[in-house]
């Protein structure tokens, strides 16, 4: 028995839902890097990594109005300036992610979920056209049946459209499917949405315990989920 099969009383879930950044992939040092040239490109001074880390989540959009208002408030950044320097932001993140990482244990994951038949999805706030090209350069193309963006429909996380979209393309009910991800976005996204979470406590939640949000189940590993006694089965 693993605390997956236990968090589904013996069964497997029918679909897994997975974020992106911060779950399968630290995609931090590449976002920083684009945040810092977006930004020195303005005649700003840098960010850093350590404050992009706690800005993260929330969809680039978010992100770049963060970075230019140098905290987490951002409602007083002006529209024109924060569209000018979205368009800065994409054009210098597009421009590679050789920095980005995939957590340990996340293809161990993937690999017992995909031999089991369970479908598998990304749901992210990550722009849409960095997806497959992210998934391609770090290995992971072929587990995953749907991507969603955070501008693949009009909704982000926290809003469930995204998993209630997804559930509905595989066929598939809430009570059959899992989420997992490691912020606040993620958890109220999967409970809008009546679907159990897993949260990881590695990700980007805003220098927050992600425990605090009350997900199902808290790991430290993706490899916890499906490891048994005796370890991966």
């Amino acid at each position: 028995m693993t605390l997956l099969e236990q968090l589904f009383d013996g069964k497997l879930p029918r679909l897994a839902m997975f974020d992106l950044d911060g779950t399968l992939m630290d995609s931090v040092p590449d976002l920083a890097a684009a945040v810092d040239k977006m930004l020195m490109l303005l005649g700003r001074e840098p960010a850093g990594i350590a404050q992009v880390r706690d800005w993260v989540g929330n969809g680039s959009r978010v992100l770049v109005r963060r970075a230019l208002a140098g905290g987490l408030e951002h409602e007083g950044v002006a529209y024109e300036l924060a569209d000018e320097a979205l368009a800065l932001f994409m054009q210098a993140y597009a421009g590679g992610h050789e920095l980005t990482t995939v957590y340990p244990g996340v293809r161990e994951c993937l690999d017992w979920l995909r031999e089991r038949e369970v479908k598998l999805a990304i749901i992210t706030n990550k722009p849409a056209q960095f997806i497959e090209p992210l998934l391609e350069e770090k290995g992971l193309t072929g587990y995953f049946q749907w991507l969603v963006g955070g501008d693949t429909l009009p909704q982000q996380k926290p809003d469930p459209a995204a998993l209630l979209y997804v559930m509905d393309k595989a066929d598939v009910v809430p009570e059959e499917s899992l989420f997992v991800g490691d912020s606040r976005n993620d958890v109220r996204a999967a409970k809008a949405a009546a679907v159990p979470c897993v949260a990881l406590t590695y990700g980007y939640n805003h220098g927050e315990s992600i425990a605090d949000e009350q997900p199902a189940l808290v790991v430290d590993d993706l490899r916890e989920l499906v490891a048994s006694v005796s370890g991966l089965r």
